[in-house]
C-alpha cells in the first residue's frame, strides 16, 4: 500500500487503536508502531502522532522516543503522555496533579484564530485521563486551550508544526475530537484523504496478482466476516487458483454448514465443504475443561485441514483473515519483540505444520473497515452483518462435557433466539448474541407432569470491538415470547434466563 500517510507511535495507551480508527474514519491511512521501533523510511509519513501512556515522564520507567528525525521536520501531534513528554524534556515542568484528572471536562479557553482549533469553541467537551499535569509550557510553547482544572490543556511550539494536547481526541466523549484530528491532519499537515474501501480493493487485488502470480492458495473459511472478505479479495485476484475449505466441526449453528456453503458457492468461490462433525465430537468426548476443549478442536481442525490441503497439488500459500488488531496486539509498546505477528491467529499453528507461505490480505484493516471493504465488493449484507461467533463454536457455549444431544438442544435454542432477533428487527442493533447451555437441571411442570430438564441462558451485548460490552435491554415482550417458544419447541429445556452482566467484569462468552 502506498498510503502510509500517518505514523502513530504507541507508548502503551489503552486508546492507541482508537486514535488509528479515528484517523482511518477521515479516509486517511495510518500505521501503529511501538515508540522504540520507529520505521527507518520516515519519508513515506506525512505526519506523526504520539499516543498516551500509563507511564509517567517523571518516573524511572520513562519511555524515550527518538524524535530527532521527526520533531520540527514533520507535523507532530502529541497526546497526553506525548504532550507531557514534550513539555518535561523541552524546558517545561510536569508535576503530579492535585487529584487524578479523569473523565469529562470542558474547554474554558480557546485561542482565537488558531487553525488547530478551527470550528472548536469554548465549552467544547473533552476527555481527560492522567495523573500528572503540565505546570509550565516548554521552551517556545504557546498556550492554545485550557479547562477549569487544567490550564495547559493544549499548546503548540512556535516555529514548528508541533502541537500537544492533554486530553484524548480519539475517545467518544471528546465531542470535537474528529474535528481536531481533521484540523491537524488535513488543514495543517496537508494529508490527502484517499484511503477508501474502493481504493483498498483496487490496490490489494493488484498487489495480490503480482505477489501470487499463478501460485495456488488454500484458505480455511469459517463463515465469518474476515475469512469471507479475504476470500473475495483473493478470488478477484487469482480466481480458481484459490481453494477454499469450509469445515463442519459439528459445533456450528443449526443448518449453518449447508446454508453458508451454498452461499459461498453462489459467490463464485472455489469451495469444498468437509463434514468432519463426528471426528470433532469423538475428540471432545469426556472433556469439560474449556481450554482442553479448545485444544482438542484446534488439533482436529489442523488434521482435517491438512488432509484436505494435501488433496490439492502444488499449493504454495496459506491465506488467513488476520486483521490489524491481531497484529497490533502481538507488538509490545514497552520493548518487547516488534514483529511477533499472529500468523497462527486463525488456524492455530497450521503454517508451521504445513510449511506454506502466508498471505494475509486484510492485515491492514480494522473490523469495521473489513465490513466496508466487503460492501464495496457488493458482498451479501447478511454475511457482512453476521455477529462474531467463537472459533470453537458451540463447544464453549455448552458448559461441561459435549455430547451430540447437548449440541442438538443448543442449536435448536440458538435458532429460536437468533431467528426471533431477526423477526423483531433487533439483530442489527445487537453486536453479538447467543445461547448458553448450563450444566444444571431444574424442576418444571409441563401439563400435569413434573419435569427435570436443562436450563439455558440467553446473552446479547452491544459493543464496538469486543474489548468492553454492555448487555442489551431487549424488550420484555420479546424475551417472554422467545422464552415460551424455546420451552415449548425444544425438547429437553424447561427454563430460560437472560444474562445481564457487562464486560468487564464478566466476559461475553461464558467459557
Amino acid at each position: 500500500m502506498q498510503h502510509n500517510n500517518v505514523l502513530i507511535l504507541d507508548f502503551g495507551s489503552q486508546y492507541t487503536q482508537l486514535i488509528a480508527r479515528r484517523v482511518r474514519e477521515l479516509n486517511i491511512y495510518c500505521e501503529i508502531y511501538p515508540y522504540n521501533k520507529i520505521p527507518k523510511n520516515l519519508e513515506i509519513y506525512k505526519a506523526v502522532i504520539l499516543s498516551g501512556s500509563p507511564n509517567s515522564v517523571r518516573g524511572e520507567a520513562v519511555l524515550h522516543p527518538e524524535l530527532k528525525a521527526i520533531r520540527g521536520k514533520k507535523p507532530l501531534l502529541a497526546v497526553c503522555y506525548g504532550a507531557q513528554y514534550l513539555a518535561h524534556f523541552s524546558g517545561g515542568e510536569v508535576a503530579p496533579s492535585d487529584s487524578r484528572e479523569y473523565g469529562r471536562a470542558n474547554l474554558s479557553f480557546v485561542k482565537e484564530k488558531e487553525e488547530f482549533f478551527h470550528n472548536i469553541y469554548t465549552g467544547s467537551q473533552v476527555w481527560m485521563s492522567h495523573s500528572d499535569t503540565i505546570k509550565t509550557l516548554p521552551e517556545n510553547g504557546v498556550l492554545l486551550a485550557s479547562t477549569d482544572e487544567v490550564k495547559n490543556a493544549a499548546f503548540k511550539i512556535e516555529g514548528e508544526q508541533t502541537y500537544a494536547i492533554q486530553f484524548h481526541p480519539e475517545v467518544y466523549h471528546t465531542t470535537d475530537g474528529s474535528q481536531l484530528l481533521e484540523n491537524f491532519l488535513v488543514h495543517i499537515a496537508k494529508v490527502e484523504q484517499d484511503w477508501t474501501p474502493k481504493s483498498f480493493v483496487e490496490e490489494s487485488v493488484a498487489e495480490l496478482k503480482e505477489k501470487l502470480g499463478n501460485d495456488r492458495v488454500v484458505l480455511g473459511l469459517s463463515g465469518g466476516v474476515d475469512s469471507s472478505v479475504a476470500a473475495m479479495l483473493l478470488h478477484k485476484a487469482i480466481g480458481e487458483n484459490l481453494y477454499c475449505i469450509f469445515v463442519n466441526n459439528g459445533l456450528l449453528r443449526k443448518n449453518e454448514f449447508s446454508e453458508v456453503l451454498e452461499q459461498y458457492k453462489g459467490m463464485g468461490l472455489n469451495v469444498k465443504g468437509v463434514d468432519a462433525s463426528a471426528r470433532f465430537l469423538d475428540a471432545l468426548a469426556g472433556l469439560s475443561d474449556p481450554e482442553e476443549k479448545r485444544k482438542a478442536i484446534g488439533g482436529i481442525f489442523i488434521e482435517v485441514f491438512d488432509d484436505e490441503a494435501h488433496e490439492i497439488s502444488d499449493v504454495k500459500w496459506l491465506a488467513q483473515g488476520t486483521i490489524y488488531p491481531d497484529i497490533i496486539e502481538s507488538v509490545s509498546a514497552t520493548g518487547g519483540p516488534s514483529v511477533t505477528i499472529k500468523s497462527h491467529h486463525n488456524v492455530g499453528g497450521l503454517p508451521d505444520f504445513m510449511k506454506l507461505k502466508i498471505v494475509e490480505p486484510l492485515k491492514a484493516l480494522f473490523k469495521d473497515e473489513v465490513r466496508r471493504v466487503g460492501a464495496s465488493m457488493d458482498m451479501d449484507k447478511e454475511l457482512l452483518g453476521r455477529h462474531p461467533f467463537p472459533g470453537p463454536g458451540l463447544a464453549i457455549r455448552i458448559l461441561g462435557d459435549i455430547t451430540a444431544e447437548k449440541v442438538r438442544i443448543l442449536q435448536e435454542v440458538d435458532a429460536v433466539f437468533i431467528g426471533n432477533l431477526r423477526k423483531w428487527n433487533l439483530y442489527d442493533s445487537v453486536w453479538q448474541a447467543g445461547a448458553i447451555l448450563l450444566p444444571v437441571n431444574s424442576v418444571g411442570v409441563m401439563g400435569d407432569e413434573r419435569t427435570y430438564e436443562k436450563c439455558v441462558a440467553l446473552r446479547a451485548v452491544e459493543s464496538t470491538d469486543g474489548m468492553t460490552a454492555d448487555w442489551v435491554n431487549l424488550p420484555y415482550e420479546f424475551l417472554q415470547k422467545t422464552s415460551n417458544e424455546i420451552i415449548n419447541k425444544v425438547k429437553g429445556v424447561n427454563r430460560v434466563v437472560y444474562d445481564i452482566s457487562s464486560k468487564p467484569p464478566a466476559t461475553i462468552e461464558w467459557e
